[in-house]
């Protein structure tokens, strides 16, 4: 488990993240990371949680109707 400290920027806090979790998930400078509330206190990741459920949903959708779709791209 990593650990980080909170520091003062300006009226907000911050914290640095390690170089090689920003290459091992494909950090860049100016990033935009999401702050998912969870039981246990917060996650950060890169990934857009509600783009997550709308991938989810669009296979559930092309699974269900796969031979409609098939058809119709003839």
């Amino acid at each position: 488990m990593r650990t980080v400290k909170l520091r003062k920027i300006g009226n907000s806090f911050g914290f640095t993240i390690t170089r090689d979790l920003m290459d091992k998930y494909n950090l860049k400078e100016g990033k935009e990371l999401y702050v998912v509330e969870n039981s246990y206190g917060i996650t950060l990741t890169p990934y857009d949680p509600e783009f997550e459920k709308w991938v989810s949903s669009f296979e559930n959708t092309n699974n269900k109707f796969k031979n409609t779709l098939k058809s119709l791209a003839k």
